[in-house]
């Protein structure tokens, strides 16, 4: 019987939650929660890296932050879209790992794989609380969808102090060399956005998200509705 988890993150490439929520992933792991990813793609079309280089990457990263563990749905890079099929797999997902919290990319990117991944996402959690969708799969009821940013940070809802899990979060995403490291070897590489200082850029962010509060470093996230809190 498969274990539940607490929180199952979704992300359309691997290294998408790393970059949006690291440093909170490998918060909670540390508390004892129980964490998992769901990379949608095997981000095929990628301009660095092979398929199975990327695989190879999400694992170091995901054995840095510890997770519970790691999902590849394999639905086809720039091919995401809101179809019946592609909405059942995500549903299963969720059906099997019954996570208590779901977190998708942001609704609004410059990247149009991250949009199309939060509407699908949304789309699957509300499905997957249906009892009669899929009956072969019991429903289950996700207690909060709240969505982390990739690119671009607007509307923030929701922060997460992250000073401790930095480093942790640096290193998880420098798993991913083929991404983000320009001196990676390989005579098949080409400079992109990923390679010029990005992950000093995430830094940079996750510092002036923290400045907000005295931190050191902050994760932001948004709601699209309101998140219960109990106060002691």
């Amino acid at each position: 019987m498969t274990e539940a988890l607490d929180i199952l993150v979704f992300g359309a490439h691997a290294d998408d939650a790393e970059i949006g929520m690291g440093g909170t992933i490998a918060k909670h792991v540390q508390a004892g929660f129980k964490v998992g990813i769901c990379d949608l793609t095997e981000a095929e079309m990628s301009s660095n890296g092979t398929v199975e280089l990327r695989k190879q990457e999400a694992a170091a990263a995901s054995s840095i932050l510890g997770l519970n563990m790691r999902s590849n749905l394999g639905l086809p890079d720039r091919g995401l879209e809101p179809s019946k099929s592609q909405i059942e797999l995500i549903v299963s997902e969720i059906r099997t790992f019954k996570p208590r919290v779901v977190f998708a990319p942001y609704w609004v990117d410059r990247h149009p794989d991250h949009v199309a991944a939060s509407q699908l996402i949304e789309e699957a959690v509300f499905n997957a609380k249906l009892r009669r969708y899929m009956p072969e799969l019991p429903a289950v009821q996700v207690s909060q969808l709240i969505y982390y940013y990739i690119n671009d940070v607007d509307q923030v809802s929701l922060i997460v102090d992250i000073s401790d899990f930095h480093e942790t979060k640096r290193n998880a995403l420098m798993a991913y060399r083929s991404q983000f490291d320009a001196a990676a070897a390989g005579s098949d590489r080409v400079a992109t956005p990923l390679t010029n200082r990005y992950v000093e850029r995430v830094e940079a962010r996750d510092s002036l998200l923290g400045q907000a509060r005295g931190w050191a470093y902050a994760e932001g996230f948004a709601l699209k509705r309101p998140h219960a809190v109990q106060f002691f």
